[in-house]
């Protein structure tokens, strides 16, 4: 009769520096936040500035509990949550597939850049009483704000992307029989991938600045509209919830495009001045 002991697994090699070097690197990332929140919560407690223009962060997260209990919250940042990734998934998509053709063939450029020229400058929020004229107040015009404001840095990115491909690998492809089709897929699209993320990563910032825009008119749920809202009724301390949740989900947004970015680009290795 044999027994079988239970041998724990090793852990790597050099796993503790790993760790510590870790938590020294979320350490320094927490210092700046804790020192606000501190200052936050000094302020108007000590009465440097009064509480009624500035809610301490105690009781920005007391109201935020009370939105949570209350059921509210989750129907406020479903709804901003639905438009903006609406509003970033259409940018995104034709962005790129624009992008790819501007960049990749110069009679589509030559035809269409003085119109993106021209229109590129238009804000918005300048667009917002045009876009509520033809699509009323409902859902499809919030989206198309946010499309707008989304639309162009993931334009200009995919632009600038395609344009910066090294000609040497192209050529060298071509040279070697590849058809065009293979070029365009196999070598410039592969290569233009990091500065189309990059455009994406931005555009989900803008379509969190333009969800209060499109929140202002008609909506009746949504971070943007409980920020309004709480403002002109003088509820503060939610007013500051929403700010804060926006910008929260500003940060989960960009996460999960980073990482979204870093699985798909797994060959492009990037250093810091720390490794």
């Amino acid at each position: 009769m044999s027994v079988v002991l239970y041998a724990p697994p090793v852990p790597p090699a050099g796993w503790p520096a790993r760790m510590a070097r870790t938590a020294g690197r979320w350490a320094e990332r927490a210092i700046g936040i804790v020192l606000l929140l501190a200052l936050w919560e000094a302020l108007p407690r000590l009465g440097v500035v009064s509480e009624a223009y500035l809610s301490p962060p105690s009781a920005v997260l007391a109201s935020i509990w009370q939105l949570v209990h209350g059921g509210a919250l989750w129907k406020h940042v479903g709804a901003s949550l639905q438009r903006s990734l609406w509003g970033l998934l259409l940018a995104s998509s034709t962005g790129v597939l624009l992008g790819l053709a501007i960049g990749s063939f110069r009679r589509v450029a030559a035809v269409l850049d003085p119109l993106l020229q021209l229109f590129r400058q238009t804000s918005a929020f300048a667009l917002f009483p045009v876009f509520i004229l033809f699509l009323g107040i409902g859902e499809l015009s919030k989206v198309a704000i946010i499309f707008w404001a989304a639309f162009w840095p993931v334009l200009l990115s995919t632009v600038s992307g395609v344009r910066q491909v090294d000609r040497l690998l192209v050529n060298s492809a071509l040279s070697m029989g590849a058809s065009r089709r293979f070029v365009f897929f196999k070598v410039m699209l592969p290569a233009s991938l990091p500065s189309i993320f990059t455009g994406v990563r931005l555009a989900g910032a803008y379509s969190i600045t333009a969800l209060v825009a499109a929140e202002m008119i008609g909506a009746h749920s949504g971070l943007g509209f409980l920020t309004l809202n709480s403002q002109e009724t003088f509820q503060i301390p939610t007013m500051y919830a929403g700010i804060l949740l926006l910008a929260l989900l500003g940060l989960l947004l960009n996460y999960l495009l980073a990482l979204l970015e870093h699985r798909l680009l797994r060959w492009r290795k990037g250093l810091s001045l720390d490794d």
